[in-house]
């Protein structure tokens, strides 16, 4: 792996495209720090220290520490995740939408184009939210978090936190388009590592004070490193369906007669489901948290990391976004239509409609699998976290998603490596392009 790293210099337009994206991340993180007007700062810190575990101190973790300074970047991307699932479930239900999603590239720029609408139309209603439930909000010695109410306030957030989130949107297409790798999960990622120096922090203090003992830290690393290797095993493992293709003689000259393979990855969705999960919950968790009302108040208790309803919720929304977004990305019918069009065949399956149920079935089975997989990592750190004293951080879903972006983001720059004859990361073997 170091030597691949040592060829990156030999490639300019891959030094310049990882350059780009550390100076957009950089960018990002420091619109982390910028505070919107009108809070009582002192107040704010306050009352997110008592909400560190809860459902806020997770949207705070994938909004990389934003919420908890109420920065311009408070929202986070996490409006363009739930736009982005709006158009997707829409895309299956309206006529139009699945017109433009077939295409091809033009389709697929009218229906970001619609999606930054979404973002926009989703921020501005999560920030007006926010700005009323910050005025009924106070401190734990009862100060105000907002130090002049009013329409003045709540509009002045509204467009703020709204700009926020459109610039965060912007920055990740950049990164997308002129740096390494999905620019919106490298805004999550950096979100979540950069709190690692305060978590580590905090575990030591905790460790000193004796609210921690040195074994169960030991059994917590231990536990790090094993949930680590599973997901490095788990993301690179691969069903690999045989094809064969039968030999054509064209003039003089014979082609085909190989054998090959149809990669199928066990978690074909990667870390969207978590995501995607985590962005459903957290929308009307967040509106309940600060509306103060009784049966809000009972859906912010339910929803709360540890609890059985919301891990239960988590379950069933990362299931179901495994099968859904492996369907989109993933279509049997013109992976088997393409086999066969090339004179290919699975040995013992006849070709066309009979491959492509082939292909469904296996693909079910391993989606079933991964979405096991992916629920186990999730929750059963959140449960075992919850019954003791220590940074949220260590979630599951943290780790998914380091990992998950990290082998994502280093399959890009191996792909880079390889398209220009450079010796990659490993020298046997290679990093699986993810999707």
């Amino acid at each position: 792996m170091l030597g691949g790293f040592s060829n990156i210099p030999k490639i300019p337009e891959l030094q310049k495209r990882i350059l780009i994206s550390f100076l957009l991340l950089s960018v990002y993180r420091i619109g982390a720090h910028v505070p919107t007007p009108g809070i009582d700062s002192v107040a704010l810190a306050a009352f997110f220290e008592q909400a560190r575990g809860s459902l806020l101190g997770l949207f705070d973790m994938f909004a990389g520490g934003a919420l908890s300074n109420f920065s311009v970047f408070s929202l986070g991307i996490m409006p363009y995740i739930s736009s982005s699932i709006i158009l997707q479930l829409l895309t299956i239900a309206i006529p139009h939408l699945e017109r433009l999603s077939k295409e091809g590239e033009a389709g697929r720029r009218k229906i970001t184009q619609y999606t930054r609408y979404g973002t926009v139309l989703l921020s501005i209603i999560q920030g007006f939210g926010i700005a009323v439930g910050l005025e009924s909000m106070a401190g734990p010695n009862g100060a105000s978090i907002v130090l002049d109410p009013g329409w003045g306030f709540r509009l002045m957030t509204m467009i703020t936190l709204t700009a926020g989130t459109a610039f965060i949107m912007w920055l990740g297409e950049q990164i997308t388009e002129r740096g390494i790798g999905n620019g919106i999960s490298l805004i999550i990622f950096a979100g979540i590592v950069c709190r690692a120096p305060a978590a580590i922090f905090n575990t030591f203090r905790l460790l000193s004070s004796g609210e921690m003992g040195v074994f169960f830290i030991l059994l917590l690393i231990i536990l790090m490193v094993g949930v680590v290797g599973v997901i490095v095993f788990v993301e690179s493992a691969q069903r690999r369906i045989p094809i064969q293709y039968a030999k054509r003689v064209v003039g003089r000259k014979v082609y085909g007669g190989q054998t090959t393979h149809l990669p199928l990855k066990v978690n074909t969705a990667g870390v969207i489901p978590p995501i995607f999960a985590s962005s459903i919950i957290m929308f009307p968790a967040t509106l309940a948290n600060f509306i103060a009302h009784p049966w809000m108040k009972v859906v912010s208790d339910a929803l709360v990391p540890g609890r059985m309803a919301y891990e239960l919720l988590y379950i069933g929304f990362i299931v179901f976004f495994c099968y859904f977004y492996t369907a989109v990305v993933f279509n049997p019918v013109d992976v088997a239509d393409n086999i066969k069009k090339y004179g290919g065949y699975i040995p013992g399956i006849r070709p066309g409609k009979k491959t492509a149920e082939y292909i469904d079935a296996v693909l079910s089975r391993l989606t079933f699998g991964g979405a096991i997989y992916v629920s186990a990592v999730c929750v059963l750190p959140s449960i075992l976290i919850s019954n003791f004293n220590v940074p949220f951080y260590f979630g599951g879903t943290a780790l998914l998603i380091v990992v998950g972006v990290a082998l994502d983001t280093a399959g890009q720059i191996e792909t880079h490596l390889l398209t220009r004859q450079y010796e990659g990361f490993l020298k046997k073997g290679r990093l699986a392009k993810r999707r």
